[in-house]
């Protein structure tokens, strides 16, 4: 069986994956902690054939705790980063896990753990995967937009990002919601999503995108999903999709 340790910052990340880990009937998990510092000796000490890493952590982030690691386990990084600052691991054959984990993804990983512990496939590099991923995520950071257009006829008005609470789909079209009404945009939630700012817009289901600034409570709801209470004076509702509560949760720290 293969020998894994998990670290992540989040309890419950390290809870699922535990539990998917265990039903594969693959995995000996023979470590799992929360804290990087902490776990570093332990990693260390066990010397497990895959390290499943989280990479964004308080005091140390994964790629931190990789360079004090010799030897270097097999990484598979769990993440809920954007794909963009993942294609460094492809070319390197490091696999990733993209949040939440689906048993699908697991599954993948762990057929090419398992072909590189039998020496079927060669060990990837991940001093060159370091250094590739540094370049990433040192290149200009993309333009997002400031406002939109809404047209009406022959009139064009642009409106304020920071005055819309959420971006929603109905009746074939796509709505920017702000306080005082809603404007019609040429944009769908898909193309939105990669034109807005992730620190600031964060998509809450297939058919809508909200701003981070206008939430103000957070509601548990029938089969896993989430309602969300926006800070406006109709304290418009927006459900959260079961796939997209961890990551909402993740992008608001809680």
């Amino acid at each position: 069986m293969i020998r894994a340790f998990l670290l992540d910052d989040e309890p419950l990340a390290v809870k699922r994956l535990t539990r998917l880990l265990n039903a594969t009937g693959r995995v000996e998990i023979v470590g799992a902690h929360t804290d990087p510092v902490e776990a570093l000796p332990l990693i260390a000490a066990l010397r497990p054939d895959v390290l499943f890493l989280d990479i964004q952590m308080p005091e140390m982030t994964g790629f931190d705790l990789l360079s004090r690691i010799d030897p270097q386990p097999l990484v598979v990084f769990t993440t809920a980063w954007d794909q963009y600052a993942l294609r460094a691991f492809e070319v390197n054959s490091v696999d990733y896990l993209l949040k939440p984990i689906e048993a699908e993804q697991l599954t993948r990983a762990l057929n090419k753990v398992e072909r590189v512990v039998r020496g079927g496939e060669a060990r990837p590099d991940l001093q060159q995967l370091l250094a590739k991923w540094a370049a990433s995520v040192e290149k200009p950071q993309q333009d997002y937009l400031e406002r939109i257009a809404s047209r009406t006829g022959d009139k064009v008005e642009l409106v304020e990002l920071s005055r819309v609470t959420h971006f929603f789909a109905s009746d074939k079209l796509t709505w920017a919601a702000t306080p005082a009404k809603n404007y019609v945009v040429d944009h769908s939630i898909q193309e939105l999503e990669k034109k807005l700012d992730p620190k600031r817009f964060v998509r809450v289901h297939r058919s809508a995108l909200v701003n981070v600034d206008f939430i103000h409570e957070l509601h548990t709801w029938f089969a896993g999903r989430m309602m969300i209470r926006l800070k406006d004076d109709k304290h418009t509702e927006v459900a959260v999709s079961r796939d997209r509560v961890y990551e909402v949760k993740e992008r608001l720290g809680i």
